[in-house]
């Protein structure tokens, strides 16, 4: 079984930038957890996309859930998922289960900056400024 190549330029076929994604690492997957930052966010930061971290605000841009906002509760790197807290469903026997969310289909409105971990990103972020 080959495994990911860190060479892979691209390529047209769905199947092959599937598996791309699948195989990498979870240094590069955590690549793919970049979220657009609000006209607000961007103007300040002079920056258009950031990784999402657990207690930003965002807004659900796409799905059944559109329109919604509420904090990360949770991010799963290896699979690529966003939970929202007020985003869930309730099941029939009463309990509630959290939806997942692609990290794409998810708007900044709001970066948390207490975070330990994202103090990389915020001296990244005054550099800019």
């Amino acid at each position: 079984m080959k495994t990911w190549s860190k060479s892979w330029k691209g390529s047209k076929k769905p199947k092959k930038q599937r598996k791309y994604v699948a195989r990498a690492p979870p240094h590069i997957k955590n690549r793919f957890l970049g979220v657009h930052l609000s006209k607000e966010l961007r103007q300040k930061h002079q920056m258009r996309s950031i990784r999402v971290r657990k207690g930003d605000k965002v807004l659900v841009m796409k799905g059944s859930f559109t329109g919604k906002t509420g904090a990360v509760e949770k991010v799963n790197v290896i699979r690529g998922l966003v939970y929202v807290q007020g985003i869930e469903l309730t099941r029939k026997e009463g309990g509630k289960i959290q939806i997942p969310i692609k990290a794409p289909n998810l708007l900044i409105t709001e970066l948390n900056m207490t975070d330990k971990r994202r103090f990389k990103d915020k001296l990244f972020l005054e550099k800019k400024v």
